[in-house]
């Protein structure tokens, strides 16, 4: 944590992408304690964004006594973008960095991104963007795992020290199918109605008019006992279709059609 915060005193500036998520909300909570004034908490609001999360980094920033702003991203106007290859979220930090550099430079501050060592292992062509234009890892820089962001973040009392993995909504889309904004309400209204049902930790893979739903392997049961209530959530979000990945949650399990081999069990 020394070095963590002495490079972000050296720094003495900073813009941190704030997702609300365990990496950026650590490194958001130290950057304020560190810098003060000089540290500003920006979240990025797009459609690829849940509207929970959304709603969680305006009330974390209010609990924390974060600088605390809205940043509106454009990626949706990105054909490379839409087209969802296996850059998608390169052009996605790309649209990041066009709304986030011109903040930064207006403050004479860097761009901080919560990326961690865990990250390096993944594609994660967003970092490649995210660091083309001048962004900076802190985290990263100072050695933490995702481990270490969660045992720190229980340590100085942060409540999102075990928050579940929340990745944009786009990430939902297999590579190939284009990103929309359909696609992307689909998705959202049906991850946001099985969380009412109990199911915290889940992912709801877009196909067309199919849902395919990944909870960790110890709620596939209750996902069964629930058949009814999953069913009608997800045909209210627009699928014909509600399927259920017998493998469990598995982040990042759509880079395996980019050869990328098959993803570690969420855990």
């Amino acid at each position: 944590m020394g070095r963590l915060r002495g490079d972000l005193a050296d720094k003495g500036r900073v813009v941190v992408a704030f997702s609300g998520g365990a990496d950026s909300s650590l490194l958001a909570w130290v950057a304020n304690d560190v810098l003060g004034d000089h540290a500003v908490a920006a979240t990025a609001v797009s459609p690829s964004l849940a509207d929970a999360e959304h709603r969680d980094c305006a009330v974390l920033a209010a609990e924390w006594g974060l600088r605390w702003m809205e940043v509106f991203t454009e990626e949706m106007g990105l054909a490379a973008y839409r087209a969802n290859d296996g850059d998608r979220c390169y052009w996605c930090k790309d649209a990041l960095m066009d709304a986030l550099a011109p903040l930064a430079a207006s403050r004479s501050a860097v761009v901080a991104l919560g990326v961690n060592t865990d990250d390096l292992g993944d594609h994660r062509p967003g970092q490649r963007a995210a660091a083309e234009r001048g962004a900076v890892f802190p985290l990263l820089d100072a050695g933490f795992a995702k481990s270490d962001i969660r045992e720190w973040s229980q340590r100085l009392g942060l409540r999102t020290w075990d928050k579940p993995a929340a990745p944009c909504l786009a990430s939902r889309i297999p590579y190939g199918t284009p990103v929309t904004l359909g696609a992307l309400a689909s998705v959202g209204d049906a991850e946001a109605a099985l969380r009412r049902l109990g199911f915290d930790e889940l992912r709801v893979r877009h196909y067309g008019d199919l849902a395919r739903i990944e909870v960790p392997e110890a709620q596939l049961a209750e996902v069964v006992v629930q058949r009814a209530a999953v069913v009608e959530a997800v045909r209210q979000a627009g699928y014909r279709y509600a399927t259920l990945d017998l493998e469990g949650l598995r982040s990042g399990n759509l880079n395996t059609a980019l050869g990328l081999g098959p993803p570690a069990p969420s855990s």
